[in-house]
């Protein structure tokens, strides 16, 4: 990855460095910068990052962090797409390595992109909107749901509202019961699969209670990815057997 891309230079005078010298943060300014964005984010998330070879960030002479502009939107790169898009670590690699080779990588989600920073505009805009609280009438407004059809979701406890709000993920449930709607799948048709994903959830939690248990953040960060991984594994076993009795369909 060229480091150079996006980097700030430090102003002299306020800064007291050489001209064209790169700006450097620790690992506290570094979550300054993100706090707002990603309020979740710890140092032991980010050295976790490190550890499995997300960030390379320069070290000090005594061991110290060293993080430029290109290390923080790297960062911002791999917390997005784990936050917004649901993706594991290894997925997160395989793009990163690609960008590291000079590459575009491959089945991006949409909204993503690399260049000319590591992060869109874009996906700025929408992190910084990620705190938003979204009333019933925007949630209509941006999945497309009538009155009539959000209430039927709320009512079999597809989205769930807190304080008269819904949230993003309440939002991608939304779009979902709305397209599936259009073929005749009303709220009340869908409720196997609620209970379907509060049983597989279980089974993610039984897997992932060792490493949740530790109190520490690193392991907290451990088993979030462990469980992201293992989710990315019941939805693809979910979805060939599916297919495989789509496939069924053809046959005559």
């Amino acid at each position: 990855m060229n480091h150079s891309t996006g980097r700030r230079l430090v102003d002299v005078q306020s800064a007291g460095r050489h001209p064209g010298a790169a700006v450097i943060f620790n690992i506290g300014e570094v979550l300054a910068q993100l706090g707002d964005d990603f309020p979740t984010v710890t140092a032991s998330k980010i050295r976790f990052y490190e550890e499995k070879g997300l960030i390379s960030p320069q070290r000090t002479p005594a061991g110290y962090r060293q993080f430029r502009d290109a290390d923080v939107e790297r960062l911002r790169f791999v917390l997005a797409l784990q936050r917004d898009h649901y993706l594991p670590l290894k997925v997160i690699r395989e793009y990163l390595d690609a960008i590291d080779e000079g590459q575009t990588p491959q089945n991006l989600p949409p909204g993503v992109s690399i260049a000319p920073r590591m992060v869109s505009d874009g996906l700025a805009v929408e992190m910084r909107g990620r705190s938003r609280r979204l009333t019933p009438d925007q949630l209509r407004a941006e999945c497309g749901a009538s009155a009539e059809l959000l209430e039927s979701m709320v009512s079999y406890g597809l989205v769930h509202q807190s304080g008269g709000y819904f949230d993003d993920h309440s939002l991608r449930v939304a779009k979902a019961c709305t397209d599936l709607a259009a073929h005749g799948l009303e709220p009340r048709h869908l409720r196997p699969f609620q209970a379907a994903a509060d049983r597989e959830f279980g089974l993610v939690e039984r897997a992932v209670s060792p490493m949740s248990s530790r109190k520490d953040s690193t392991s907290a960060a451990r088993a979030a990815e462990a469980a992201r991984e293992i989710a990315e594994l019941c939805l693809a076993l979910h979805s060939a057997l599916i297919q495989a009795r789509i496939s069924g369909m053809e046959t005559p």
